[in-house]
């Protein structure tokens, strides 16, 4: 595979376009996490971030090295997502999980 996508100079497309989907992905992930378990799921983006980066860093292969680069930063950006969506469910944005009580304390 890795030889057609450089053959006919698709790797650069095939990376932006996995990242586009990989950054689409995170977006529910995010609402999803927040609703169901709050800001406390902050961890497993971080945990998800972590083990990524260092996997791109100790692959060789650009193409997984830099998708599991694209995931680690994304997990890592979600966390402070995860914190701005419980301020958009506040404001009443996004739907709140009627089963949580949303307070200030959660921080």
């Amino acid at each position: 595979m890795m030889e057609f996508l450089e053959t006919y100079n698709l790797l650069g497309l095939t990376i932006g376009v996995a990242t586009f989907l990989i950054i689409g992905l995170f977006h529910p992930l995010v609402i999803k996490g927040e609703y169901y378990f709050g800001v406390g799921c902050w961890w497993v983006f971080a945990l998800m971030g972590a083990v990524s980066i260092v996997a791109s860093i100790l692959i060789d292969n650009l193409f997984y090295a830099t998708l599991l680069a694209v995931w680690g930063a994304s997990s890592l950006w979600s966390i402070g997502e995860l914190f701005h969506q419980r301020r958009r469910v506040e404001k009443g944005w996004f739907p709140a999980n009627p089963k949580r009580k949303y307070n200030r304390s959660e921080k």
